[in-house]
């Protein structure tokens, strides 16, 4: 399993609610007598390992399994299932007590659902005459610290799930999170919203404030002074685009998964022949905290520099006299050779990606599309890519970037497309196109592209971006400042009135609300309400941004960076249903008819 944050430097008390989450799932094991299986379904299995170690759970007579179609390899008597409401999981748990009743062997059986049982679920189980055997139970898991800044609702396909299958359940899941929240840290007195999913969480936030009030004491402010809540459809732009900071170049190669990376061990310089190691990601590692939002390029700069230091140091230890002292430092800088060789080694196999022509070229041709000035390039561009049968979701995620910024194809050249992609990957992607479409990702073009009014307004694309010495949002990726964050932006510095026009050119509506007993207080038409900006102890106080749809390593890096500025009021913390990368969004739209 994955390392557990540290979460000591968090600017929220992170840490209590991990252990409150913590104690939740022990109190559920404690009161099972005795030794038990614990089966876990798969994808639980990483959120898990944020919050608690497996040698804590084997303190409590706890086997561990993944739930799959398989039977249980199990003698425990007792067996917890800890599920997701999923219909395919619940015939994996029908099939395995079937086994056991083939077989003669007799259970206790206990299902858990995350964060909570749905009647459909039960249903299934009572179809298949198993739910009499079972104990049913909730594990109210409605968000994981990833790392001190960033906090995950977890909830996989919440983008598609809207988009395209109009299960809006998601959006509840979000409310009741951040309810959760209000009820540690009290009311946050100022909702921003943006895009349809996000003005309904505000609303259903609400609607739970006032159904199940959280109790402020007057004289107590709230330590969350905000939350902007921003629809990952108000900017699919960004996410299409291959992130260039350390942490999102990381996860757009090697695919980061629960704060870790999986990876061949002869990359980390081990001599084990086709042995997968586990690299732990987070802000312990205090390098990684130091480089990972940095744009990659001098990320590699910079560990050439501490490799040349610590080898000078070197040479001067094994050729001159040095003090006690002075070895006492050389020393300490030792400890950090083994952070140092890791990213030496996650460098130099990153390098051998961004360094190939067919990278480069990919990289050209986001900024022509960006640009939206050479329509008759980017589309003989992607044609051609079809053509080559270039990996299709890489071609997906050019194809989705060209449409949202030329408003959708014209007919002609929109058909002919959509023909070539069935010819290269096969007719069953009749139902990916599908997707797209219902999602609005790929279109016929219908009105002219106000892409070029929002790019310019907003400063989207900033020449001459000094990476190295960055002075705004761009660096992240090499020159194009993410519109998610220049929104947020706005919104912190001098609120979204001044950009109302532009924000209107963004799909869904958009609503600002006060909140408790802020809400009869004037206008905020900026966040600086001074008197209310600094928690009772002087810390800045927070502005929690909710991406619904999921957020990009290299939008969370942009954000740290706008924390970082000077004359900046707050400190910015995150939450979004998933880490997300053009690659995984576009990957949950592909499905295979037959």
């Amino acid at each position: 399993m994955a390392q557990v944050p540290n979460l000591d430097n968090a600017p929220l008390n992170l840490t209590s609610l991990r252990e409150q989450s913590q104690k939740e799932l022990i109190n559920i094991l404690k009161n099972i007598r005795g030794k038990k299986c614990l089966v876990i379904d798969p994808k639980l299995g990483g959120s898990l390992s944020l919050i608690i170690q497996t040698s804590l759970l084997k303190e409590h007579g706890v086997e561990l399994r993944h739930l799959s179609a398989d039977p249980i390899q199990t003698d425990c008597t007792k067996v917890v299932y800890l599920v997701r409401s999923q219909l395919d999981l619940m015939r994996f748990i029908c099939s395995n007590v079937h086994n056991d009743e083939s077989k003669g062997i007799q259970r206790e059986y206990y299902v858990y659902f995350v964060p909570r049982r749905t009647v459909v679920c039960e249903k299934i189980l009572e179809e298949e005459k198993v739910h009499h055997l079972m104990s049913i139970g909730e594990y109210p898991l409605y968000m994981v610290p990833l790392d001190e800044d960033v906090l995950s609702f977890e909830l996989d396909l919440a983008y598609k799930g809207s988009q395209v299958d109009g299960d809006t359940s998601s959006l509840w899941h979000i409310a009741k999170a951040l309810h959760k929240l209000e009820f540690s840290f009290g009311v946050i007195p100022n909702v921003r919203a943006k895009g349809k999913a996000s003005v309904r969480v505000a609303d259903i936030l609400n609607r739970m404030q006032a159904e199940e009030p959280v109790n402020s004491p007057d004289m107590v402010v709230p330590e969350i002074n905000t939350v902007i809540l921003l629809d990952r459809e108000v900017d699919m732009v960004t996410p299409m685009l291959s992130q260039l900071t350390y942490e999102g170049l990381l996860d757009e190669i090697l695919h980061v998964n629960n704060g870790s990376v999986e990876l061949d061990s002869s990359v980390m310089g081990l001599q084990q022949e086709g042995k997968k190691i586990k690299v732990p990601l987070n802000s312990s590692d205090k390098l990684f905290k130091e480089i990972r939002d940095l744009n990659f390029e001098v990320v590699v700069q910079i560990l050439r520099q501490k490799a040349t230091s610590m080898k000078q140091d070197y040479t001067e230890v094994t050729t001159t006299t040095q003090t006690v002292s002075e070895l006492k430092d050389f020393v300490k800088k030792l400890n950090s050779l083994p952070e140092m060789t890791r990213h030496i080694n996650l460098a130099q196999h990153l390098s051998t990606f961004t360094s190939k022509p067919a990278f480069l070229g990919q990289l050209d041709m986001e900024h022509t599309i960006v640009e939206a000035q050479s329509y008759e390039i980017c589309f003989e561009y992607i044609e051609e890519l079809i053509h080559k049968q270039e990996p299709l979701v890489n071609v997906l995620r050019l194809l989705i970037l060209f449409s949202i910024t030329s408003s959708g194809l014209p007919k002609k050249q929109f058909d002919y497309l959509r023909r070539e992609l069935l010819h290269s990957y096969g007719f069953e992607h009749m139902a990916t196109l599908n997707n797209l479409e219902k999602a609005g990702l790929l279109k016929k073009q219908e009105s002219k592209s106000n892409w070029l009014t929002i790019k310019r307004a907003l400063q989207l694309v900033v020449e001459d971006t000094d990476t190295a010495n960055p002075n705004d949002i761009a660096y992240a990726f090499s020159g194009y400042a993410p519109l998610s964050i220049r929104l947020i932006q706005h919104a912190v510095r001098s609120g979204w009135r001044p950009i109302e026009e532009i924000l209107k050119l963004l799909p869904g509506p958009h609503s600002e609300t006060k909140r408790g007993r802020f809400s009869s207080s004037p206008s905020f038409d900026t966040l600086q309400a001074a008197n209310i900006d600094k928690v009772a102890d002087g810390r800045r106080s927070l502005v929690l941004v909710v991406f619904i749809g999921g957020v990009t390593f290299a939008e969370i890096s942009a954000l740290r960076f706008l924390s970082a500025q000077e004359g900046m009021a707050y400190d910015l913390i995150v939450g979004t249903t998933k880490i997300v990368s053009g690659h995984s969004l576009a990957e949950t739209f592909v499905e295979r008819l037959g």
